[in-house]
C-alpha cells in the first residue's frame, strides 16, 4: 500500500520524499479544500522531488462544489495542459453534473488534454466521487473512461466512517482501478484501510502555524479567524504514516 500527502510547497515536497512517500498532491489553498497551484509552485516542486517521489497537482480552479461552466472548464484545461507540459506525473480531477453524476463530458475533455501531452499521464478522481448519488455508477464510468485511481473517504466524512463503503467499492470495481482512501484519515484506521484491500492512504499531514500578535488586524476574515496562520506539512506526521504502513 502506498502513501500520497497533500502539500502546499516545495519544503512539504522535499518533506513527503524525504519521509518516504510514494507521491504529492500538489496544491493550495487546502483551508478550501484545495486549488490549482501556481505554475511556479509546479516548478519549485519538481526540482524539490528530485525524480524522489511522483507529482500530481490538483486541477480545482475555485473553492465550492464541483459543477462547472464553460469558461471554468477552458480554464481547467489550460491549467492540466501548462501541468503535464511541465512535467507532473498525473494529474487530480473531478466534474460532477446538477443531478449528481459524473460529468462524462468534462472528464473525457480533461484526460484528452492531458494525454495528449503525456500518453502516460496518471488520472486520479477526487473526492467528488464521494457527492455522487451512485459511487458505483460513478466508478464504473471513471474506469470506463480509463483513470488510473479514484480518492475516497467512502461517501463520509471520515475514512474511518466510510470503510465498509470503500470495502464495497473495492468489491465492485476488483482489480479494475486503484482505489485511494483519504479524507479525516486518522493513522490508527490504516490496518483497517489495508485489510479492505485498498492501494494507498492519502492525508494532508498539516500543521497550523500562526505568526498572530495581540492587536493583529484582520484583513477581512468574516469570522475572526486568525489572519496570519497558515499550513505547513508536519514530517512528524508523515514519518509516523511511513511507519503505520511499514507494520
Amino acid at each position: 500500500m502506498l502513501l500520497e500527502i497533500a502539500v502546499t510547497s516545495a519544503e512539504g515536497v522535499d518533506i513527503a520524499a524525504t519521509e518516504g512517500a510514494h507521491r504529492v498532491e500538489l496544491t493550495t489553498a487546502l483551508e478550501l479544500g484545495g486549488l490549482t497551484p501556481s505554475q511556479g509552485l509546479m516548478e519549485s516542486g519538481l526540482e524539490a522531488a528530485g525524480h524522489r517521489l511522483g507529482i500530481h497537482p490538483l486541477v480545482r480552479c475555485r473553492p465550492g462544489d464541483f459543477l462547472y461552466s464553460e469558461d471554468e472548464l477552458r480554464l481547467m484545461e489550460r491549467e492540466v495542459r501548462s501541468l503535464v507540459g511541465q512535467g507532473a506525473d498525473g494529474v487530480v480531477i473531478g466534474a460532477l453534473t446538477p443531478a449528481g453524476i459524473v460529468d462524462r463530458v468534462a472528464m473525457r475533455r480533461l484526460a484528452e488534454v492531458a494525454r495528449n501531452h503525456d500518453a502516460g499521464v496518471e488520472l486520479t478522481f477526487h473526492r467528488a466521487i464521494d457527492q455522487v448519488a451512485d459511487p458505483f455508477a460513478a466508478l464504473d464510468v471513471v474506469m470506463e473512461l480509463g483513470f488510473t485511481r479514484v480518492l475516497s473517504s467512502g461517501q463520509h466524512s471520515t475514512v474511518a466512517a466510510g470503510l465498509g463503503q470503500l470495502r464495497r467499492m473495492r468489491e465492485h470495481v476488483g482489480s479494475g482501478i486503484q482505489l485511494m482512501a483519504g479524507g479525516g484519515l486518522a493513522l490508527d484506521d490504516v490496518a483497517q484501510v489495508r485489510n479492505a484491500g485498498l492501494d494507498a492512504i492519502h492525508l494532508s499531514a498539516k500543521k497550523v502555524v500562526s505568526t498572530a500578535k495581540s492587536g493583529t488586524v484582520s484583513l477581512g476574515a468574516a469570522d475572526g479567524s486568525d489572519p496570519t496562520a497558515y499550513m505547513l506539512t508536519d514530517a512528524e506526521i508523515v514519518r509516523a504514516a511511513r511507519a503505520a504502513l511499514q507494520r
